[in-house]
């Protein structure tokens, strides 16, 4: 079965707001049950000594005389010398988990700080990456939409919504309000990204990439259906739903409950079948909601 390349890379590269375990045999659950290399864990087991005791964010949470962030470092050491009892005792993968514990412990005790400005710092940093993955995800719609040409309908409605989201997200950092920026970008991103799946829906445009199997398309299916459940999420929050929306989100629920157990019971291509089926009824419910998107 094939689908369009574009769509699915983008899909791929910009992943979603959902967090999906790995399906089996992917290439995350394949590094995931890799071997620990020892050389690679003596050089981080280093690093994140050097980063407990010497870096300057160790020297701003002695600088802070912050209770709260000495009671974090104290654990993230007490982590650290596991972590190295661990990779004497020749436990690499239990070394490694802890190092990441130990990194995670560590920055917390940054956070209690200097909460305000770390916060603050996170939430521009996240504010400038979601922009450029807006950005590259509207460039790819606008040039998908070229190339099906005047067929495609909606397409000046989607990008008129996704420019306008930008826009506010705009105004927003203008005023240092990057946390508040982030969620107009978050809906500008959910926007897009159903847009280019939309207009995956039946293209014959590309058709250069072929699925290993059904299951492999299985997963891509998830994937668009999570994006549009997520999307009528934040309109739901935005109180844009009415009946005829959330009957389209309960028939769509009902098919995706459908479609996860033909997969579970390997009847891969039922459950893209009614994976597509559920997502059309999510297409209808956010064109219900206010926002026209192909599909």
């Amino acid at each position: 079965m094939k689908k369009t390349a574009l769509a699915l890379a983008l899909a791929t590269l910009c992943g979603t707001a959902l967090a999906q375990a790995p399906a089996p045999d992917s290439a995350a659950a394949r590094l995931q049950a890799a071997p620990v290399d020892r050389d690679a864990l003596n050089f981080n087991m280093e690093s994140v000594g050097k980063l407990l005791e010497t870096s300057s964010a160790a020297r701003q949470i002695d600088a802070s005389k912050s209770d709260a962030a000495m009671v974090r470092r104290d654990r993230a050491r007490e982590t650290y010398k596991a972590a190295q009892a661990a990779l004497a005792a020749g436990d690499l993968a239990r070394a490694s988990q802890l190092l990441t514990e130990t990194r995670s412990q560590f920055f917390d005790a940054v956070r209690a700080a200097a909460p305000e400005e770390v916060t603050a710092k996170k939430y521009e940093n996240d504010y400038k990456m979601r922009l450029e993955s807006v950005n590259a995800l509207l460039g790819a719609y606008k040039r998908v939409a070229n190339e099906k040409g005047s067929a495609v309908k909606g397409v000046s409605e989607t990008v008129a919504q996704i420019e306008k989201n930008v826009a506010e997200a705009a105004k927003l950092a203008q005023a240092s309000k990057y946390k508040e920026g982030r969620a107009e970008l978050d809906r500008a991103y959910l926007v897009a990204k159903a847009g280019v799946s939309g207009l995956r829906s039946g293209d014959t445009l590309v058709r250069s990439l072929n699925f290993a199997n059904k299951e492999e398309e299985y997963h891509y299916e998830i994937d668009r259906n999570n994006t549009h459940q997520m999307l009528i999420e934040v309109l739901v929050s935005e109180k844009r739903g009415d009946a005829m929306v959330q009957g389209f989100v309960a028939k769509a629920r009902e098919l995706r409950v459908k479609a996860e157990a033909a997969a579970a019971a390997k009847d891969y291509d039922s459950g893209v079948k009614l994976l597509e089926e559920s997502t059309a009824e999510l297409v209808r419910a956010i064109r219900g909601a206010g926002i026209y998107i192909p599909g």
